[in-house]
Parts: structure tokens; C-alpha cells; sequence
């Protein structure tokens, strides 16, 4: 019997109930910047690998974005779909395609920027510089924390 979680646990005296709890909060208000734009929250770091106008495989934006094979087929379908990328075959593999931002989307990217910029000082109100740093990097070390520890 695992004895290191008490029968008192209080979610909301833990770190990871306030983590996930600005997590969705954030991601539903920068949604809700995002939408008129065409874009969503989750597509963030694909739009960041493909602003410079250049394309990427589908394996390569896996490995940027951290998600799932089959998350990222099925996000790179409904971004082609909204309009948000194209794709094209990719000539050094027969079975894959490379991604690309539509012309519409590299032009909205602008207000995208705007918008999360926005988002990212309503979010940091009342926060000192100083403040400020040592909020990333203690989420910096959770992150670090938690991609290197297995799951036990």
C-alpha cells in the first residue's frame, strides 16, 4: 500500500490541481482569442514551426509539438480542413506529406501574435519581473520534472 498520500489529500493544497486548473483556464481564454483568427491554442507550436513559410513532415511536427501520431494526423487534418495548412507530397518519402501554412494563415499570423501577447499579460497582471522569472523557471523545472520521471 502506497502510504504517501494521506486519506486528507486536499487537491487544492497541491500543485498539481492549481497547474491544471490555470492549464485549462488558459487554454479556453487564448482559444477564445484565437477562434476568430482560425486558429486554436493546440495548433500553436505547429504554427510556430511553419511560420518562416517553410514546411515539415508530420514526423517532424510530432516531435516539436509532443504529441501523439495519431493526435497530430488528426490535427493536421482538421487544420487542412479549416484552412489553416496545406499539404503536399513529400519527395523524400513516398508515404508521407509536408505541411505548410496557407497564405491566409501567414497573414494572420500577425493578430495571432497580438492576441496571445495580450492573453500573456492579462495572465501576468500584478507580477513583478522578478515575479515574472521565477514563475518560468519553476514551471521550467515541473516540466523538466515530469518528461524525465517515468511514470511509476
Amino acid at each position: 500500500m502506497d502510504n504517501d498520500i494521506s486519506p486528507e489529500w486536499n487537491p487544492e493544497a497541491s500543485a498539481s490541481f492549481w497547474i491544471n486548473r490555470a492549464s485549462k483556464s488558459l487554454q479556453r481564454r487564448q482559444d477564445e482569442r484565437l477562434r476568430p483568427l482560425g486558429f486554436g491554442m493546440s495548433q500553436i507550436s505547429i504554427v510556430r514551426a511553419l511560420a518562416d513559410g517553410g514546411s515539415a513532415s508530420q514526423k517532424d511536427l510530432v516531435e516539436r509539438a509532443q504529441v501523439e501520431q495519431s493526435t497530430m494526423a488528426e490535427m493536421l487534418a482538421r487544420m487542412e480542413r479549416d484552412g489553416v495548412i496545406t499539404r503536399k507530397p513529400n519527395p523524400k518519402d513516398a508515404r508521407g506529406s509536408l505541411a505548410s501554412l496557407t497564405t491566409r494563415a501567414r497573414r494572420r499570423l500577425p493578430k495571432a501574435r497580438a492576441a496571445l501577447i495580450r492573453g500573456e499579460r492579462e495572465l501576468l497582471a500584478g507580477f513583478s519581473a522578478a515575479e515574472k522569472g521565477l514563475l518560468l523557471a519553476l514551471l521550467r523545472r515541473v516540466v523538466g520534472n515530469l518528461e524525465r520521471t517515468p511514470v511509476s
